[in-house]
């Protein structure tokens, strides 16, 4: 490819490939799930050496799968694999023989590698050595590790304020890499951490840690087994964790009953075939007892008829349906709660939800006599408006049925990313808590910064307003994950620095700073040796799990350091003989990480022998035990009094939610396809209702452009292919980072500030070829 100097794309390229469309999935895993998991293998050219690994995955004294949070079993670990599909293919991405060199940089320009799409750029192999763009550089050149680290501190150290750096976190990060990349940035002086969770599960923690204590889930695996309820809403476990399968399947066959609910009919909410089992191969179960298709944003409305009617069946078996003894002792603010149903009606509701009055029925009565009963979300709910308001919601219905805190009931917000969950544990939250900057103060000696910090969105708009000058990511894509692509790629040129951890090339490499540097990384399936020994590091799962993960695998190159290790040695360099804490210690032995985790975070006491016991350990959890601690209300949890959204759309108008491809995790796309929706070749696509095709003159198959104007701003998703499907009228669906352009960047979650993905307003118009 030639050298060039041109603006490099912010985005992927706007061209279609030869899209073909098949019929809709019924259910998911199966055969076509073991076929796709065999064929990624062998296009990383890492058959022999990723089976070999597969069998260590999620094994005790093996390594934590690099996917999604979803737990292990206490117990009976399949020896067949306590894996899925998108296991296999994140395990290929990072076990796969094909590398990037220094050459590989030499011979591709920066601009040459944007004009690829995502895909493409994914698919070009692992990171081999660390690499430095200089100011108005075309290519990438190889640089030492000594002299890396020495850049990074310059700019560091010659900053106006520790304020004008960032230092960004993904999912995948270990928590002892988190633990000392967080005690960094706040001995370097600031609490600009904006991480992953600002973008998924912020919402979750905003809405339960002042109601019932804790920002996470209260439940185990083994209460999902044993639940006799469990609704499962704005979540698409099929493709986002295909291993709840399994456990919404043993809970069907201890009696429970499933209700799915969400805009699409996913296929992993209709039907599982267990690969693993004779009977699956051979048929599957049904999984889903009801389906309720909500619009876009209709969920608040069906939670408040599910309320409605669940008073009205109390009413008539006073004391069998809500549990007053648990509403009495346990909670506050009941008869206001309560109050408020005399101004709403269940038709009304039910319009609102798109749904229909009977249908709500049929659900209430699944719920109104039943005990164990547990609310599973994902980011179908917390990429809301409303999204925190919601998930109250959700928990009203709980405490109403005193149905949290004991076995088989509670909440469970499923995280995405491996480490997502464990990261907010070792404190990557741009706003700690006093206690928290308390403890590190007194074990360290120094006096960490108070003011909070920068989340993503408000980071953005520092960097657009020339407020940050240096961003740091441990990991991730930041551009292709946030929002409002132009607005952000913009904000991003203005910065003096951009560095990445990273195990591979992404878009997130070729929209920069002035000067750019890539740290290349070993992943959670390379062997880790530190001084000889081979080193293990630690997760926490979507359920409070803390274990142990030992990589197997030989590194693709002799030039990789994990990312404690960059760590430390960045703190060496530009601290310097400044900083207390004593980080050669800590690059010498992760033992001694685990022991400062220990002295700092209440939960881990006696680290390294808890974490060496098999399975791992339980973190603390108060609300799991049924003990409400919040600040503002005691040892009670609070009933939340929510208004309920009101919906208008123009009559060009329709409401876009952004999803992942069956093909892809977050922003990694392993291949075109997504097998459940019927998708083959293509990824530029919008899911329409087939009478909304026509009331607008479309057909199936037109090329159509995407247009969002909040805030006055016109932003463009170019070349588009319709194809009808199951959805409610005027409601769309597309996939995610193609469309994350039309995000507007002050389009939030009300408390929690992430972007409102899920409810966006946008216009379709014939695509002009111009």
């Amino acid at each position: 490819m030639e050298s060039d100097k041109k603006q490099p794309a912010a985005e992927n390229p706007y061209q279609l490939s030869d899209l073909k469309l098949s019929a809709v999935g019924t259910w998911a895993a199966g055969i076509p799930a073991l076929k796709a998991s065999v064929s990624d293998l062998i296009e990383e050219k890492t058959l022999l050496r990723g089976a070999s690994a597969l069998l260590k995955m999620n094994q005790v004294g093996g390594f934590d799968c690099p996917s999604c949070a979803w737990p292990d079993p206490d117990d009976d670990r399949s020896a067949l694999g306590e894996y899925c599909e998108n296991g296999v293919k994140a395990l290929a991405e990072e076990a796969t023989s094909k590398k990037i060199t220094a050459e590989f940089f030499r011979d591709n320009s920066v601009y040459d590698l944007s004009q690829l799409d995502d895909y493409h750029i994914g698919k070009m192999g692992r990171l081999t050595t660390p690499m430095y763009l200089p100011e108005n550089g075309s290519h990438y050149q190889a640089i030492g590790w000594d002299d890396a680290f020495q850049k990074i501190a310059t700019r560091l150290n010659a900053l106006n304020s520790p304020d004008e750096a960032a230092f960004y976190t993904s999912g995948r990060t270990s928590n002892e890499a988190s633990f000392l990349y967080q005690l960094f940035a706040k001995a370097y002086g600031t609490n600009n951490m904006p991480d992953c969770s600002n973008m998924c599960h912020e919402t979750s923690g905003t809405a339960l840690r002042p109601t019932i204590g804790i920002g996470k889930g209260t439940v185990t695996l083994d209460d999902l087994y044993h639940a006799e309820v469990v609704v499962v809403i704005g979540h698409n476990p099929g493709t986002n964790a295909p291993r709840m399968l399994s456990a919404l399947e043993k809970c069907k066959g201890n009696g429970g009953k499933i209700i799915a609910i969400n805009p699409m009919p996913e296929a992993g909410l209709m039907g599982f075939h267990n690969p693993q089992k004779i009977s699956g191969i051979l048929g599957g179960i049904k999984l889903a007892d009801i389906f309720l298709q909500v619009r876009i944003n209709g969920d608040m409305a069906l939670l408040k008829a599910i309320e409605l009617l669940l008073l009205e069946f109390e009413s008539k078996s006073p004391g069998e349906v809500f549990d007053q003894k648990f509403i009495a002792e346990k909670t506050v603010g009941y008869e206001k709660f309560i109050d408020q149903f005399k101004q709403y009606n269940l038709e009304e509701l039910a319009a609102s939800a798109g749904v229909s009055a009977a249908e709500i029925y049929d659900m209430v009565q699944l719920l109104a006599f039943k005990k164990r009963i547990i609310f599973c979300w994902g980011m179908g709910i917390t990429q809301q408006p409303n999204g925190v308001d919601m998930i109250r919601e959700m928990l009203n219905i709980l405490l109403l049925k005193g149905s949290i805190g004991k076995a088989g009931a509670g909440v469970c917000p499923v995280r995405g990313h491996s480490n997502v969950q464990g990261n907010r544990t070792m404190m990557i939250d741009e706003k700690p808590t006093n206690a928290q900057l308390d403890r590190l103060r007194d074990f360290y000696g120094f006096e960490p910064p108070r003011k909070h910090g920068y989340d993503v969105v408000r980071a953005i708009r520092a960097m657009q307003e020339g407020k940050l000058k240096v961003l740091f990511c441990m990991g991730g894509n930041f551009l292709s994950a946030t929002p409002d692509t132009t607005y952000t790629a913009r904000a991003i040129r203005k910065l003096d620095l951009t560095v990445s951890v990273s195990t591979k090339l992404n878009r997130g490499h070729l929209v920069h700073g002035k000067e750019s540097i890539i740290l290349p990384t070993l992943s959670r399936s390379d062997i880790d040796l530190v001084a000889g020994e081979h080193q293990f590091i630690s997760t926490e799962n979507s359920m409070g799990v803390v274990q142990s993960s030992k990589g197997m695998l030989q590194p693709v190159s002799d030039n990789l350091i994990n990312e404690t290790q960059i760590v430390c040695r960045l703190a060496i360099a530009t601290l310097g003989e400044k900083s207390i804490i004593n980080w050669n210690r800590y690059m010498e032995s992760y033992d001694a990480v685990r022991d400062d985790i220990a002295a700092c975070i209440p939960g881990f006491e006696n680290y390294n022998q808890k974490v060496r016991q098999k399975g791992g350990f339980y973190l603390p959890n108060a609300a799991r035990d049924g003990n409400f601690i919040t600040e503002d209300f005691g040892d009670r949890a609070p009933f939340t009094t929510t208004v309920l959204p009101q919906h208008t759309l123009a009559a060009d108008e329709y409401m876009m939610a952004t999803t992942r491809s069956h093909d892809q995790f977050n922003t990694t796309i392993y291949g075109l396809d997504d097998r459940y929706r019927g998708i083959k070749n293509g990824r530029r696509v919008i899911f329409m209702n087939p009478k909304d095709i026509e009331a607008a003159g479309f057909t199936s198959g037109d090329q159509v452009d995407l247009f969002n104007y909040d805030d006055g701003v016109e932003r463009i998703a170019p070349l588009f292919v319709i194809v009808p499907y199951q959805i409610p009228s005027k409601n769309t669906v597309t996939y995610f980072p193609e469309t994350n352009v039309l995000v507007a960047i002050n389009n939030v979650v009300k408390d929690s500030n992430m972007p409102a993905s899920k409810y966006v307003r946008i216009k379709i118009k014939k695509h002009d070829p111009r």
